[in-house]
């Protein structure tokens, strides 16, 4: 029988859970294959054929996973809130871009080709709150020639039971080292929106083909899951 794909389904309460949920789980089904092109080729990388995430409460406050303390000096911080809110600032919700950067979301948000998405969805949802029409592109056909094409592609808006909800897809995606200032950078683009449209602050959902985790990234996985214990 051949093998197919297999989708897989994770809900969590708020950023943190959802992550801790996701590097368990990919560790136990995650498909192992060596990086041919873009970011660490050579590497191996164990990765979600497909994976749905579920944010009921993406508000809650950490919005980042912390390491334990008896963990702290042999795991790494994914992030840190200050680094959180410069890559808010300076990368998702203004259009500034260095001469060196093909890209930035925020520019593909707020400057690309003179409209600035961000503004016109929040005026769509203000005076139409229940339309399907409010998507915020970040990926374009061009991009397929980038060697490094943006890895977040889409941010989908919905206005639904008195609260803004998002529906984001990631192509590829870095578990360690991207989703946890990835997702709360996005979080808080949430909240400002919700509040500019004058609904609630709702739900998350993420999607991607391409939720990894790099070969040096597995022991720490390991650890911060109790599936190793820290030597010493």
């Amino acid at each position: 029988m051949e093998k197919g794909l297999n989708p897989v389904f994770i809900r969590g309460f708020d950023l943190p859970d959802v992550w801790f949920k996701a590097v368990d789980k990919l560790l136990d089904v995650g498909y192992e294959y060596v990086v041919q092109r873009g970011s660490f080729v050579g590497h191996k990388r164990k990765e979600f054929d497909f994976v749905v995430l579920h944010v009921t409460n993406p508000g809650n406050r950490p919005l980042i996973p912390e390491v334990p303390k008896d963990l702290e000096g042999v795991v790494p911080a994914p992030t840190s809130m200050d680094y959180v809110y410069e890559y808010f600032l300076g990368y998702i919700a203004t259009g500034e871009k260095k001469p060196e950067e093909a890209y930035t979301y925020g520019q593909r948000l707020t400057s690309y080709e003179g409209v600035n998405q961000l503004r016109e969805a929040i005026e769509i949802l203000k005076n139409t709150p229940e339309t399907n029409q409010a998507i915020m592109e970040i990926g374009t056909p061009t991009d397929i020639l980038l060697e490094d094409p943006p890895c977040l592609r889409l941010i989908d808006l919905r206005v639904r039971y008195g609260k803004l909800h998002f529906v984001v897809y990631f192509r590829s995606w870095d578990l360690w080292g991207g989703f946890p200032a990835n997702l709360a950078a996005i979080q808080l683009l949430k909240e400002h929106m919700a509040k500019e449209v004058g609904v609630g602050d709702g739900e998350l959902v993420c999607v991607s083909k391409g939720l990894h985790l790099y070969d040096y990234q597995f022991e720490w996985a390991m650890l911060i899951t109790r599936r190793k214990k820290p030597e010493g």
